[in-house]
């Protein structure tokens, strides 16, 4: 396997790999490819496993490092697959291509394609067409396939079945293959089925089904996918293994690659049957996905390529292949070089639903760096479908609107080409979507294949908009195909899936195949014919070229490098080419060659050249020209070649040998040019007097000729070029010049479009070119736009004319007016000019003058007047002269409100002792208001004050006391603001402790917690680790004044933990703990003296505590005591127990009882002795043993004993026998020795060895040994590994000692040896010879010997059960086992992996059982996936272990959970697999711990706990891992809302307020009330409030009306009815009205107190209603009722009447009236032009006086010419469209009091004037009519 970019290292390596060749019998097939290495390999070829040698048909070209196989008239038999095998001393390399041949059609020999006859219309011949196509199947591996197809034409088509683009003969292994013809009952036409008998994976692919006969050709293909099945039988174990290529042995290629980049790996497997091919990742197998193709290329390698490389894909990549002979691996080490600068946070996966959006998200080190958004290889930029957002280091990418194609790779790339990689899967009805683009070459098949989320459903193909023939559509399931068979260039275009509103498209572009070019033209001759011609002839090229094609013609002049086309000609012959031909006279040279579509031929060249003239001929002749005065003139022919000709001017020849010449001196200037086939003559500067001239041409065949006209030049401006702009200032001098072309030229000036007549203040003036328009004193009706116009052409003038600039004198700063309703405001402004235009603006709105706006001019000064001023008039008022204004604010007071603040309730809370202002700011200084606390008046004292600043009321509380508390009302009128105080005690405070104590305390010792407060009346509560304490014999609660204390009279360890002393707004904390009193041993029930027992004895070892739950810890010799193997540990009450059931050695030792495990603890020893056991005599076990001895020889009597150390005795005869002389008494361990040296014949008697429990006698004799004489020797033994070998040997005397020895050695009996004696015989057995028992066997009888070899021959160690593949989850163990035809010793046989010895892993264990060997692997992983073997030096055996992932499953899944709003809910699931990390998401958004959600994770089990749910928590609550979902819903029912307490029957006086109110379960809910049945809705007299979980009906001034039942209704609660009664209110006059007098302009005060408070009452002036204005002010104070008249006029004279029920008082009102007085006149003189209007204005001394006007002495009444207008105190008189016959004087008389004004009527202006004034704004002329 190699890397994509390959290693250029010195094995040979193929940079260009042979292509699969197709050709028809009897064409040529190449194959070339391109290998290097160094040093430079040898390329053979191979086919069929043999080298091929050169031929006449076959030949090898080579050119560099480019090798070739080239075979001429291909034959069917040369197809197969040729192998290029390259081969240096470095290593070897292949590579390999397919050779189809197919026949050619039968056809006639004698007949061209185009000559043969086409079937008649009538003959019914055609060309086939598919009635039925094969279908796309989807199978598992060993199932049967049948693909049929039927097809019909005329005649009967030949159909033929191809695979992947090769005859079915050319697939390997295809004999489970089989073809069956249909019969003729099966239907019209001809069909063929293709039967697969046990599909195999490499069968995989497109099968097309090919019709073909006379008249054309059709195909149809099907896809073919065979898929391992989930649990597949391993292969055959008793196969030998016999891989074609050799596993790798040495390390793996490494591969590096930078992150963002592609990786791409090739894998070349030959082998028969085909393999099959697996690749591996770190062990573990690989399923293609988005970011890892897997697929096989054009020239049969298997490819991996992974797209957009990342640090985590770096590791060893396997491609392994197998078949039913053997298997082989090929390795790639990848690395992944990661970049210096990276993302901080790069993306994540996201999923999406269809038509949803997708939100990718990643962070850069710096928020300056740019990045680009890109899907896989296309950029993406900003729009509405992607929106990209950058925020700080944030880089978003949102995609709107998700559709199927959406679903891929995204990247966001930083400088570098730093990227970051994340997929988008969209979800959708579609699962598997189209590729982007699909590159198909022309001729191959192309496939494409959707996966839908559901069965069975139909989709539709199409390609550009149109529907795609059903005959190439297949469908199976969850699958749906397109199949394409031989592609063509019209196959290409946009195919699209859709399924309803999904829809997924992909690019399929047809790449040409590349193809030969046609043959050159053969036989091509030159012929001179006639003069000035040349004829050329060829003949067609052989083989003629299979698609259409032309002859192109080209010529060369001799002497030149350039071929230059003349022209192309269809069909081969001959072609005259004539002199016209060629552009220019000379020698030519000509070349000929073929072209088609498939490119162009070599040049054939003609033999010779010829010499060609061309012929004139004239193809663009000369035209008549028209110039003007002092132009140049043009003129101009085109001919056919190229020549030279001479010009003539009036029949006078021109020069031509000079670039410019002249006809004579003086005359007219000329200039021929000639440029290729263009001839022309430029005159320069031509006169009038030129004008009529004859120009003519003339060269060999070309004659031609025109004429020459000069027409008067046209005039044009000379300045100004552009429209001009001008500016200038009334009665300044203004010119406006325009400079012609022509002297005298005229022209006319004109003025916005009219043309200007001449006056004194208009002149027009012509000086030679120059004309002039001249405004001696401009004015501003002068402006506009100023044409002088002449022949066509125009200069433009535009002409501003302004006043001079205007200047504001008074106010040069903003001015604010402060006024209230229905007062007079005046905006006064001075300009500095008295005829300056001013314009008023409130807000940015020009103001209009109106009944509610005046605006007077008088001089330099401009007013604003709002006569009666309402709110709505305030605002931003400006006046504006020229450039410059003047800021007014005028601010409006709505006086019918009283109270300016506060306008809501205000709560105000306060500590005792603290001072408290309440502020209420009224509108007007001098206004009075009424402080009242919970409806009573408040009096004035050292505790309450009443404070009165400017319009500022207070109520001031300097210490404020818990009684103050309620609500104060600061009235005035009907108004009243409403404080609403609390007064609260100071807050508690602890004084001691300010800092948390900690006590500790021992049992029954008495603990105090004591806590002192700031106040002593304070309450407290105390609480033990967050409950709060109860009162009990075992707690006590104190209280002393400001101190609080908490007892524990005895305090136990339970009592521990914090205690908390809560004084509500402060806390104290205490920590206790309560420990228990040391533990002491008490009095031994036993003497700890040492004590000692018997072997087998039971031994008790007990103490005694002094409390019976103390832990304690028994130790041996200093080491814990295990409870076990004969020790009990033992715990009764107070007592603990050690018992040994049976006392050995092992138990002797220092026991020690410890209380606790701490260093100090009080402890307790014993001492344990163990009595030693009795000794025996072991050996001989005989009680009497015959022992003889020889004369001279040494006796040795030898006791075992059972242990070492025991006292022994020896004794002879009876006799006691020391250690001294001859006897000698040895000891070694056990071993006692009674040796004699030199045995005498007194040495012979009864010998005792005494032990302490035992003892042994000895016979022994002293006699002449017996001559020992061999009766046989040994034989010589041969035996196999394993068997058992015998030596026998026979001696005289039977009684004899004999010594066996091996290899020199003596031999001892054992467990391998055994030594016999049967007679005379001697026998020696070795049990299970090994090989290192081979050697020389011995028996040595006295002074004899006799020897014998022992040949071991190894025994074959071979395995009569051999490995078994197996397959295994993950975490699950696995054994291997063998059996061999023997038990092998240890180390027979080995373990291997991979052909490695195994490593040492803890998990790893191998076990023999006689002829079993096990290989256990405990917790399998995959990356113990692989090929295990067994071997021992005779055998082998193979298998492979294949892990597949843990299946993650669900053992208990979710379950649905109904619960009430504000409740919990608890899901919860159990897995097959602990320690699996989830996601717990609700509504498809991931939950996060928190307050509300907790999730726990324990073992299988995973629990998900949401509280305080609301309605909106209802939904999917799912669990995802790994491709594991599991989901359930949460339904969450809103709790009925109920009512917990319902209204009251009510009984009220009238005009006072009813309130009903009821109590909901709930605080959140929504009631309603009614009345009568009706529904009830707020208003100014009903307030429905909510009050937590109260609600209330409050009805104020209730009247009779009011009266009814109430109920109130809450879901499908209801409660109710109840009673409203209405007592009637009975009013009566305590104080009657007394009358008033006072003066006009005072003011009068009227009181009357009735007998209830709540009273409305009304008053009335003259029988009319009043009302609360700004003259009348009407207020309530308890029972009394005052109304208050200010500013009173004459006619405010009347009877005053106040009624409050049926009661009322009478009162009459005297006002006297003052005299009217004049405190403004107008002007002495007015001036008023004729047309306009006149306003004279009057100021008098009070509002609502009456004037009079007169002119002269005659009253004015109101009308169409006269209008009298009266705003307050001001009066005018509006005189319309003044004429001179108004013309007068005019009086007003205002009681005793008058003035006058003479009145002057002007005349207009001249009509000249008003002319020029026309365009001005009428409203404007208004404006400064006075």
């Amino acid at each position: 396997m190699k890397a994509s970019s390959g290693d250029q290292g010195s094995p040979p390596c193929f940079l260009r790999f042979p292509r699969p060749v197709r050709v028809v019998s009897g064409a040529e097939a190449e194959l070339k490819c391109v290998v290097l290495g160094e040093p430079p390999p040898v390329v053979v070829w191979e086919k069929g496993g043999q080298q091929l040698a050169a031929s006449e048909r076959l030949s090898f070209p080579a050119d560099g490092a480019e090798h070739g196989l080239l075979l001429t008239a291909a034959l069917p038999t040369d197809a197969g697959v040729y192998v290029c095998r390259a081969r240096n001393a470095a290593g070897e390399a292949y590579a390999a291509a397919a050779v189809t041949v197919l026949e050619p059609p039968a056809s006639d020999p004698e007949l061209q394609p185009a000559e043969r006859p086409l079937p008649s219309p009538g003959s019914g011949e055609g060309a086939p067409v598919f009635l039925t196509g094969p279908r796309s199947q989807w199978v598992l591996r060993g199932a049967e396939v049948v693909l049929t197809c039927r097809a019909g034409g005329l005649p009967e088509p030949t159909l033929y079945w191809e695979k992947d683009g090769m005859a079915l003969d050319e697939v390997w292994d295809s004999s489970h293959f089989a073809l069956q013809p249909g019969r003729a009952e099966d239907g019209p036409g001809a069909s063929l089925a293709l039967r697969i008998l046990a599909a195999r994976l490499p069968d995989s692919g497109v099968y097309v089904c090919h019709a073909r006969n006379a008249h054309g050709h059709a195909q149809a293909g099907a896809l073919l996918q065979v898929h391992q099945p989930p649990e597949s039988p391993p292969a055959d174990p008793d196969e030998a293994p016999a891989p074609v290529v050799e596993p790798l042995k040495c390390a793996p290629k490494t591969f590096w690659v930078n992150e963002g980049k592609h990786a791409k790996f090739r894998c070349y497997v030959m082998g028969k049957p085909e393999p099959e091919i697996e690749w591996h990742w770190e062990g573990r197998p690989l399923l293609p996905d988005r970011r890892r193709l897997m697929y096989r290329d054009r020239d049969g390698g298997f490819v991996l390529k992974v797209l957009y490389c990342q640090a985590k894909d770096r590791g060893l990549y396997v491609c392994a292949a197998r078949n039913s002979a053997g298997q082989t691996l090929s390795a790639v080490q990848l690395h992944v070089k990661e970049p210096r600068l990276r993302f901080t946070r790069p993306l994540q996966d996201v999923e999406g639903r269809e038509h949803g959006i997708a939100v990718l998200e990643c962070k850069v080190p710096n928020s300056r760096i740019p990045t680009a958004w890109f899907r896989e290889d296309q950029r993406l930029l900003p729009c509405r479908k992607y929106e990209q957002i950058e925020e700080g280091t944030v880089r978003r990418l949102i995609i709107h609107r998700l559709k199927a194609d959406d679903d891929g790779i995204y990247l966001c790339e930083m400088r570098g080409r730093v990227r970051t990689v994340a997929n988008v899967t969209v979800k959708g009805p579609i699962l598997k979507r189209l590729p982007r683009k699909l590159d198909v070459l022309e001729g191959e098949n192309a496939v494409l294949l959707v996966e839908t989320l559901e069965a069975g459903v139909e989709g539709r193909w199409s390609r550009d908009g149109e529907e795609l023939p059903v005959i190439c559509q297949s469908s199976s399931g969850h699958m749906h195909a397109l199949v394409l068979p031989g592609v063509t260039r019209e196959d290409a275009g946009e195919v699209t899936f859709s399924l309803g509103n999904s829809r997924t498209t992909t690019l399929l572009r047809v790449k040409c195949v590349k193809h030969s070019p046609p043959g050159p033209p053969i036989l091509a001759e030159m012929f001179k014919g006639h003069k000035n011609t040349v004829l050329l002839t060829w003949k067609p090229p052989e083989p003629a070229p299979e698609t259409p094609f032309i002859y192109r013609l080209e010529r060369q002049e001799v002497g030149s490098e350039d071929w230059i086309q003349c022209f192309s000609i269809e069909k081969a012959g001959a072609v005259e080419v004539p002199g016209d031909c060629v552009p220019s006279e000379g020698d030519y040279r000509f070349r000929i060659c073929t072209v088609s579509g498939h490119g162009r031929s070599p040049h054939v060249v003609f033999h010779g050249s010829a010499h060609l003239v061309p012929t004139a001929r004239l193809v663009a002749g000369l035209e008549d020209v028209q110039v003007y005065d002092g132009e140049d003139a043009v003129f101009s022919l085109d001919l056919s070649t190229i020549i030279q000709g001479t010009w003539f001017l009036n029949g006078e020849e021109l020069k031509s040998n000079e670039p410019e010449g002249q006809v004579e001196p003086g005359a007219l200037r000329y200039r021929i040019e000639q440029k290729g086939l263009q001839h022309r003559l430029i005159l320069h500067a031509v006169k009038h007097q030129d004008s009529g001239a004859l120009v003519g041409f003339s060269c060999p065949g070309v004659q031609d000729s025109a004429a020459l006209t000069i027409q008067e030049s046209p005039v044009h401006i000379l300045s100004p070029q552009d429209k001009v702009s001008l500016t200038f200032t009334t009665s300044e001098r203004v010119v406006l010049t325009c400079e012609l072309s022509r002297v005298d030229f005229p022209a006319t000036w004109y003025k916005d479009g009219q043309k200007v007549e001449e006056s004194e203040l208009l002149v027009v003036k012509m000086d030679g070119r120059k004309h002039r328009l001249i405004l001696p004193e401009a004015k501003v009706q002068d402006s506009g736009e100023f044409e002088c116009r002449t022949e066509g052409v125009s200069a433009f003038f535009g002409v501003t004319v302004q006043d001079p600039p205007v200047h504001i004198v008074d106010p040069r700063e903003h001015v604010f007016v402060h006024a209230i309703t229905s007062e007079c405001v005046m905006l006064a402004c001075e300009v500095d000019r008295e005829d300056a235009p001013v314009r008023w603006y409130k807000d940015g709105q020009e103001v209009e003058e109106s009944d509610f706006v005046v605006l007077e001019n008088e001089g330099p000064h401009r007013r604003l007047v709002l006569p009666a001023t309402q709110p709505s008039d305030g605002g931003e008022f400006q006046c504006v002269a020229g450039d410059e204004c003047a800021y007014f604010t005028v601010t409006i007071t709505d006086v019918s409100s009283w109270i300016v603040y506060p306008s809501g309730k205000v709560y105000v809370a306060a500590v005792r002792l603290e001072r408290v202002v309440l502020t209420c700011e009224l509108c007007r200084p001098w206004a009075e208001v009424r402080w009242t606390k919970d409806g009573e008046e408040v009096v004035e004292s050292p505790a309450l004050l009443l404070q009165k600043e400017d319009t500022v009321r207070r109520l001031v509380l300097p210490a404020v006391q818990l009684e103050d508390s309620g609500e104060y009302l600061c009235e005035i009128d009907d108004e009243s603001a409403s404080f609403t105080v609390t007064v609260t005690e100071p807050p508690v405070r602890i004084i001691y402790p300010r800092d948390e104590v900690t006590l500790i305390a021992v049992t029954l010792e008495c603990v105090v917690l004591m806590c002192e407060l700031s106040r002593e009346d304070a309450p407290v509560r105390w609480y033990k680790d967050g409950l709060e304490v109860e009162e009990s014999e075992a707690l006590v609660l104190e209280r002393d004044g400001p101190r609080c204390r908490l007892v524990l009279p005895a305090a136990q360890p339970e009592d521990g933990g914090e205690f908390v002393c809560d004084a509500g707004d402060d806390s104290a904390f205490f920590t206790v703990t309560v420990t228990e009193p040391p533990v002491q041993f008490l009095a031994l029930e036993t003497t700890p003296s040492p004590l000692c027992v018997a072997p087998g004895e039971p031994v008790v070892l007990s103490c005694e505590l002094s409390r019976a739950g103390a832990p304690v810890v028994w130790s041996h010799n200093g080491r814990p005591v295990q409870e076990g193997e004969g020790l009990e540990l033992h715990a009764e009450g107070p007592r603990r127990v050690l018992c040994i059931q049976a006392a050995g050695p092992a138990h002797a030792g220092l026991y020690t009882c410890q209380s606790g495990a701490a260093p100090g603890a009080p402890s307790l020893s014993f001492t344990v002795q163990v009595a030693e056991p009795p000794v025996r005599v072991v050996a001989p076990e005989a009680a009497q043993t015959r022992v003889r001895s020889t004369p001279g020889g040494d006796l040795e009597l030898v006791v075992h004993l059972s242990g070492p150390g025991g006292p022994v005795r020896w004794y002879k005869d009876g006799e006691r026998l020391a250690s001294q002389g001859r006897v000698q008494l040895e000891q070694a361990g056990a071993r006692q020795v009674l040796r004699v040296q030199g045995a005498r014949s007194g040495d012979a008697g009864e010998y005792l060895c005494d032990a302490p429990q035992d003892s042994r006698i000895f016979l022994v004799s002293v006699e002449e040994p017996l001559l020992v004489k061999l009766v046989s020797d040994l034989t010589p033994l041969t035996v196999h590994e394993g068997d058992d070998a015998t030596f026998r040997c026979e001696v005289s005397p039977p009684d004899a000692d004999v010594t066996w020895l091996r290899n020199g050695a003596v031999v001892t009996p054992g467990p391998q040896v055994e030594m016999a004696q049967n007679g005379s015989s001697r026998i020696l057995t070795l049990r299970g010879c090994q090989l290192g028992d081979a050697g020389t066997v011995t028996l040595r009888a006295g002074s004899t010997a006799t020897s014998a070899r022992l040949h071991v021959r190894e025994t074959e160690l071979l395995f009569l059960r051999r490995l078994q593949d197996v397959r295994a989850e993950e975490g699950q163990d696995v054994c291997l086992e063998v059996e061999t035809g023997r038990v092998g010793a240890a180390g027979a046989v080995r373990w291997v992996r991979g052909g490695q010895p195994l490593p040492h892993d803890s998990r790893l264990s191998m076990a023999q059982d006689g002829h079993i060997h096990r290989l256990f692997i405990h917790g399998v992983i995959l990356a113990d996936q692989g090929t295990y073997g067994c071997e021992s030096h005779h055998d082998r055996t193979l298998a492979r272990l294949s892990v597949r992932p843990r299946q993650l499953r669900v053992l208990r899944p979710l379950e649905d959970v109904t619960i009430s709003e504000g409740g919990s809910a608890t899901f919860q699931l159990e897995l097959s697999q602990e320690g699996v990390t989830g996601e717990w998401a609700r509504g498809g958004v991931r939950l996060y711990p928190g307050p509300k959600c907790h999730i726990h994770s324990d073992g299988h089990r995973h629990r998900l706990v949401l509280n305080g749910l609301g309605l909106a928590d209802s939904g999917c609550v799912s669990f995802t891992a790994d491709s594991l979902r599991c989901a359930a819903r949460l339904i969450v029912r809103e709790v009925p809302v109920t009512i917990v307490r319902g209204p009251h029957d009510l009984e009220v006086t009238e005009g006072d307020t009813a309130t009903f109110e009821c109590e909901l379960s709930q605080a959140l809910a929504d009631v309603t009330w009614e009345k009568d049945g009706n529904a009830l809705t707020p208003s100014p007299r009903l307030r429905l409030q909510a009050l937590g979980t109260r609600r209330l009906l409050q009805l104020r001034r209730c009247g009779p009306s009011d009266a009814g039942t109430y109920s109130c209704a809450v879901g499908t609660a209801r409660a109710g009815p109840v009673r409203l009664t209405v007592r009637e209110r009975t009013v009566a006059v305590l104080s009657e009205l007394r009358s008033v007098s006072a003066r006009e302009g005072d003011g009068a005060t009227f009181e009357c107190t009735v007998s209830e408070v709540e009273t409305t009452g009304r008053w009335e002036l003259g029988g009319r209603p009043l009302r609360p204005g700004a003259r009348v002010r009407i207020r309530q104070e308890g029972k009394k009722h005052i109304l208050v008249l200010s500013e009173l006029r004459a006619e405010d004279a009347g009877e005053v009447r106040f009624q409050a029920g049926p009661a009322q008082s009478l009162a009459l009102l005297e006002v006297e009236a003052l005299p009217l007085q004049m405190c403004r006149h107008p002007p002495r003189e007015k001036t008023v032009l004729v047309g306009r209007r006149a306003v004279l204005e009057v100021t008098v001394s009070r509002s609502g006086g009456h004037v009079c006007w007169l002119r002269e002495g005659a009253e004015l009444c109101p009308g169409d010419k006269y209008e009298m207008r009266s705003h307050g105190p001001t009066h005018s008189l509006v005189i319309h469209d003044v004429r001179p016959e108004d013309q007068g004087t005019y009086c007003c008389q205002a009681g005793q009091d008058s003035t006058h004004t003479r009145l002057l009527v002007e005349a207009g202006p001249a009509k000249p004037l008003v002319h020029g004034l026309r365009c001005m704004d009428k409203q404007f002329m208004d404006k400064q009519a006075f």
